[in-house]
């Protein structure tokens, strides 16, 4: 195996770190997949998003961790990269420079573009993909929703729109303890059919497949699997929209410390997840898709390809 890399993700809702190397075949493998939910993004709805000291204190704790976990396989790299949050906010440049003061690291924030070709780059990665040609993606993160569309395995499409379920939840369901309405539900779907229309993305490749990545799949999976016993890797990659309608129809009616206590689902996502399942369902409804594949390969491993 070549020499490691590390990746760190800053996102909204989530803090994330991939190590990862090429095998002999030229295969990217990981060594480390680790994710802590640190919610940064807190606020990122308002007209001036600003991160909250909590929130960057959050950010800095949860970064620190992840370079002492992945310090024993010595990376010959290691890249800080920052989405929609820390690009939206006004004060995002005073959170990279409290990040560079405490672990002499830099942090890049990406532009939306750069998001989006990043994800599309670490699906490439992904030999389980190897079969699709022309298919639609989606990654929802807390501050954004990274959309593109590839023909021949090439993309055609990339955007990034605001449409990520912090963000969401801020402005539709402010009072997460409370159960998720039908009315609440209905507003969220036309806000994301809307933002996708006039964001300028085009669902036109016939009988294109779906791929789904991001926080928001994995834990559909998760609990999906936690009726069974199984983890989240060991439950199918396809993914119905039919099975989503029913984890929202079974968790938006509960309160949120009911919600809690769902197997395979993280306390610090409960709040969020509700939003983050409608706002599925609007894109596969927007895309035609009545299934897509869930992909683990996203934004870090087309990072770590471009350091590999």
């Amino acid at each position: 195996m070549s020499r490691p890399v590390a990746v760190i993700d800053i996102g909204s809702n989530s803090i994330k770190v991939l190590v990862a190397a090429r095998d002999p075949l030229g295969n990217l493998r990981a060594l480390v997949n680790k994710t802590l939910d640190a919610r940064i993004g807190t606020g990122i709805s308002a007209d001036q998003p600003k991160l909250s000291e909590e929130g960057m204190t959050r950010g800095l704790g949860a970064i620190r961790e992840l370079l002492m976990d992945i310090e024993q396989y010595r990376p010959a790299k290691v890249a800080l990269v920052a989405t929609s949050a820390v690009r939206d906010a006004a004060n995002g440049a005073d959170f990279c420079r409290k990040v560079k003061a405490a672990t002499k690291h830099d942090v890049r924030v990406l532009s939306g573009k750069e998001e989006a070709n990043a994800i599309g780059r670490g699906l490439t990665a992904d030999r389980a993909l190897a079969d699709l040609e022309d298919f639609y993606v989606f990654d929802l993160g807390g501050g954004s929703l990274e959309c593109l569309s590839f023909v021949d395995r090439q993309v055609r499409q990339a955007a990034s729109l605001q449409l990520g379920c912090v963000r969401l939840m801020e402005k539709f369901a402010p009072d997460p303890g409370a159960p998720f309405t039908t009315e609440t539900r209905a507003a969220v779907s036309a806000h994301v059919l809307q933002e996708i229309a006039q964001g300028g993305f085009r669902f036109d490749i016939p009988a294109a497949g779906g791929v789904g990545v991001g926080g928001t799949v994995t834990t559909i999976r998760a609990i999906l699997g936690a009726k069974s016993g199984k983890k989240a890797e060991q439950m199918p990659a396809v993914v119905t929209t039919a099975q989503v309608e029913e984890l929202l129809g079974l968790l938006g009616p509960l309160p949120l410390d009911q919600r809690k206590r769902v197997p395979g689902l993280p306390p610090p996502r409960a709040d969020v997840f509700p939003v983050a399942l409608a706002t599925i369902l609007a894109v596969a409804e927007a895309a035609g898709l009545e299934e897509f594949r869930h992909s683990f390969y996203n934004l870090r491993w087309g990072v770590a390809a471009e350091m590999v």
